[in-house]
Parts: structure tokens; C-alpha cells; sequence
């Protein structure tokens, strides 16, 4: 062996070892890929803890209350973070309506980081599901419910904790195969049974 042929050995190590490196990491991001995991579902720290303290204004020139949690306590309440300028939020948002319909739970919206006239223009056009709006102008109260972006909803319990956290826009999909099960749990839960 020569000593030519001796140095050619660690070079080649230097070479394959960024190779090897991302093939790697590759490979461990196509497993996590293809583990058929939901990206809607990701967790939060907050399920099954209190809901954040918030107190939000109204939105100016809709005659609903702010959001307040203090107000919900005792009812179940599906607090969706919405935005005008949010085009999931328009794909999403006839389910909310639909769901808006059951009276037996509140639908509340968090307008992150919107103008008060888009934010009328929207709900004038699209339908308005919520029974309480609160403006999130700087967006503090999205960062205590650890929002990661626009669309998200959240399932808050009688006990006001939260339940469930779905990321991005709502499908029927989701509705029916997550979220409704979700609401009728909470919705049974300190209930007496029936006779």
C-alpha cells in the first residue's frame, strides 16, 4: 500500500459521510411520511388542561359579545381561529356554519390578526356560525392557546378544558369522523344517565 493510496481512504469517508448523512435523514422522513400519522392531529400541550384565561373585544359593527372564556363556563364550545385573509378558513367555513346549527354547543371565533372590515365583509358574505367573536388583533391570545397558524379549532369541555386541537381547515372527514364523536362525548359527560 502506498502512502497515495493510504490518503485516498479518509478522503473518501469525508466524501460518503454527507452522502450517508442524508440518506439517512431521508429515509427517516419518508418513514415518518408514510406512517399515515393525520398532520391535523398534532398534539398540543394543552389537551386536558384549562383553556387560556381569554378576554377578547367584540368585533366592531357585529352585535355578538367578545370572547370571554368565562362566559362558556359550563357549555361545551368549539373555538375556531379564523382570519378574512385566510383562504383555508373560507373552504372550512360552510361546515362551521352547518355546525353552528346544534344548539347544544356554542361555536365561538377568534379573528387573528384581521381588519374589523374584512372581517364583516367575510362573515356578511360567507355566513356568520359564531355566537361570540373575539379580536386577536396582535395575535397574544392565538400564541396562549399555542395556535400555530390559521385555520385552527379547538373543543372546549363544560369544565373548560380543551378536548381536542384540529390544525388547518376542517373537513367533513374530520367532522364526522373525529370531531362529532368528540362533541357528543363531551356533550354526555357529567350528565346523569338517562332512566
Amino acid at each position: 500500500m502506498t502512502a497515495e493510496t493510504a490518503s485516498q481512504k479518509p478522503r473518501r469517508l469525508v466524501v460518503l459521510l454527507p452522502l450517508a448523512l442524508f440518506l439517512g435523514l431521508a429515509a427517516l422522513f419518508l418513514v415518518q411520511l408514510l406512517s399515515g400519522r393525520d398532520v391535523a392531529e398534532i398534539p398540543s400541550a394543552l389537551i386536558g388542561h384549562p383553556a387560556p384565561e381569554t378576554n377578547l373585544a367584540p368585533l366592531e359593527g357585529i352585535d355578538l359579545p367578545g370572547l370571554d372564556s368565562k362566559a362558556f363556563a359550563g357549555k361545551v364550545t368549539l373555538v375556531n381561529v379564523w382570519a378574512s385573509w385566510c383562504a383555508p378558513c373560507r373552504e372550512e367555513h360552510p361546515l362551521l356554519v352547518a355546525l353552528s346549527a346544534d344548539k347544544r354547543f356554542a361555536v365561538a371565533g377568534l379573528n387573528y390578526k384581521d381588519k374589523p372590515e374584512n372581517a364583516r365583509r367575510f362573515l356578511g358574505s360567507l355566513g356568520n356560525p359564531y355566537s361570540a367573536i373575539g379580536v386577536d388583533g396582535a395575535g397574544r391570545a392565538a400564541i396562549d392557546w399555542g395556535v400555530y397558524g390559521v385555520p385552527e379549532t379547538f373543543l372546549v369541555g363544560k369544565d373548560g378544558r380543551i378536548l381536542l386541537k384540529h390544525v388547518g381547515p376542517l373537513d367533513q372527514k374530520a367532522v364526522t369522523a373525529t370531531l362529532l364523536p368528540a362533541i357528543e362525548k363531551a356533550l354526555a359527560a357529567n350528565e346523569p344517565p338517562a332512566p
